[in-house]
């Protein structure tokens, strides 16, 4: 392709709205354009490189065994009404009716279309096991879409169904996803990892997270170095308090005390001269519409996705002020677990570690000190409720975690019968017995992988593509257009490198050296090859390899023999970082 031609838009500076450096690069770079929020259009080079990630799951996906198709973005409300889904989504869910009145979403995802498909289809055992995938546009109406293509509300992703007749054969179909999974981002040359997570609206009984690793990562992962355990901190899992650390002494008398204004557990803390670490903090939620009380330590965080799941809900929000001086009877920051008016009361294992706690009294600007959880409230449920941080014990083998960041751009799920049963989709077995299909599903971010990539390979300068996602794999900049001589070389290369079956963008414009190797530099090629007139007298050409920035000058005579070596020696340094 030559750049004169081509549609690519560059910017010396990114709009004031782009945050992170994914974001800032991807429009500079001329490879998106923001429509509204969270809504982008994919422009020539972004496409391109969407597309090279496209091509790398497509493979790995075949080679796994699974069958490509294409289904319909928009869903009748009726399948979502089957699956229990539509009431449970939440507001991600885009929503709509048609001219005829009839309710319908674009879909999120699509295991109830997948699954009719199946129920219709599907009658004996002999037919099993199989995987359906594709690679489509999907629409989630985020809250607060950010970040460019790490968090939009439209975005391109790969999605592939599993059905096996039994657990044996569902294990071995998300075993073949995984190991595809890994083989995709390791082909992609992306870090990554692999981590135990949370399977939230999905839904099932088991998941993955494939994390690619970044500082601007939404993500936070716990994981050990002695052993192999890695979790989203969704999912991680807290080693709940020995019976021998487990504090049963009796405290003194309950003492009120007046904390005017102070609401924070920083305020009160400061007020009081105690550690956050003293006090118990009383989270009011709504879980399913049913109001529940959470006690967990001052300087520790709830989870929201453990007291979801500890109490079977599909659905939690925090109480507004209004509904928190229902149920308390006093303002936000004074709720306490003393004679608290909330039929369910659940708290953090960690509280058991100690009595004689501060909280809230439930009365404005006053808190209690010498509480006892044992004592003096009501405990409906002790349970793991909080986020595990950085240093605590490792689950499996006692040993202290690490935190990281990271952006999920994978995730695989064990779905079990959850769709199968809503459904009916059903097999007919060797006894002919009617039994559920067994499923799985398995998610990529095609088009979030495309920035997960960008924040993992940068410099001041721009993207440093690796390449296999590269758009295009060399850069060839000739310096001197208007120099026949020199054009008709570059032209040679050109044809030459394509032949070859390497993507290259041959720069013709009739601009400055320096705008061409700035514009070099942030569209990201990894190798870049560069012709001027006093070169072409030497009999070289300039080659640069993009991540370590070393140039060497390469035989016009040997061009074959010079360019191949070279160019497998990048491609080798990649390979090896």
């Amino acid at each position: 392709m030559r750049f004169s031609r081509y549609f690519v838009p560059t910017l010396k500076e990114a709009p004031a709205e782009a945050e992170v450096v994914s974001h800032k690069l991807l429009i500079r770079a001329g490879m998106v354009r923001r429509l509204t929020s969270g809504i982008y259009s994919y422009l020539p080079l972004g496409l391109r490189g969407i597309c090279k990630v496209a091509a790398i799951v497509r493979e790995e996906m075949n080679r796994a065994g699974a069958s490509e198709v294409l289904l319909p973005a928009v869903q009748p409300a009726d399948l979502w009404q089957e699956s229990g889904r539509w009431e449970h989504y939440g507001k991600e869910l885009l929503r709509f009716k048609d001219r005829h009145d009839r309710d319908c979403c674009f879909g999120p995802t699509h295991e109830e279309v997948v699954t009719d498909i199946i129920r219709g289809e599907i009658k004996s055992y002999r037919q099993l096991p199989l995987n359906l995938y594709q690679i489509q546009t999907k629409f989630r109406d985020e809250i607060r879409p950010r970040f460019g293509l790490m968090r939009g509300r439209e975005f391109i992703m790969k999605d592939a169904y599993s059905f096996d007749r039994d657990d044996e054969g569902a294990d071995k179909s998300y075993r073949a996803m995984f190991d595809a999974y890994c083989r995709i981002f390791s082909r992609l040359g992306l870090k990554y990892c692999s981590v135990e997570a949370d399977s939230g609206s999905i839904g099932g009984s088991f998941s993955h997270e494939f994390m690619v690793l970044a500082q601007t990562g939404e993500d936070l992962i716990i994981s050990c170095a002695a052993c192999s355990y890695a979790a989203n901190v969704e999912r991680a899992e807290l080693v709940p308090p020995r019976a021998e650390d487990i504090d049963a002494t009796e405290p003194g008398e309950i003492e009120e005390v007046f904390t005017p204004s102070q609401q924070t557990v920083e305020e009160v803390a400061a007020f009081l001269s105690i550690q956050p670490s003293d006090i118990v903090k009383t989270i009011l939620v709504y879980v399913d519409d049913s109001p529940v009380a959470v006690l967990v330590r001052g300087d520790h965080e709830m989870n929201e996705v453990k007291v979801k799941h500890f109490l079977n809900g599909q659905v939690l929000r925090f109480a507004n002020p209004d509904e928190v001086k229902k149920l308390s009877g006093a303002p936000c920051g004074f709720a306490g677990p003393v004679k608290l008016k909330v039929g369910n009361i659940i708290a953090d294992n960690a509280l058991k570690a100690r009595q004689g706690w501060v909280t809230g009294a439930n009365k404005e600007d006053l808190h209690l000190k010498n509480v006892s959880l044992l004592r003096d409230a009501k405990i409906t449920e002790w349970g793991d409720l909080r986020r595990m941080e950085k240093g605590e014990p490792c689950p499996r083998c006692g040993a202290p975690v690490d935190a990281r960041r990271g952006i999920e751009v994978g995730h695989v799920f064990k779905l079990g019968t959850k769709y199968s049963e809503a459904l009916k989709a059903n097999y007919v077995d060797e006894s002919g017995e009617d039994r559920p299909i067994i499923m799985g599903c398995y998610g990529i971010g095609v088009s979030r992988v495309l920035a997960a990539c960008i924040e993992q390979n940068n410099d001041e300068d721009g993207i440093i593509f690796p390449p296999p996602v590269a758009p295009f794999e060399v850069m060839l900049l000739n310096l001197d257009v208007k120099n026949e001589e020199v054009s008709a070389k570059a032209d040679e290369i050109y044809e030459y490198l394509a032949a070859k079956g390497i993507d290259v963008l041959l720069d013709d414009r009739e601009e400055r050296p320096g705008v061409k190797f700035k514009d070099a530099d942030l569209l990201g090629s990894p190798m870049q090859l560069v012709l001027g007139r006093k070169g072409l007298e030497r009999g070289i050409v300039e080659a640069k390899d993009r991540r370590s920035g070393m140039k060497v000058e390469l035989s016009l005579d040997a061009w074959d023999k010079e360019f191949a070596d070279w160019h497998a020696q990048v491609l080798e340094g990649w390979k090896n970082s």
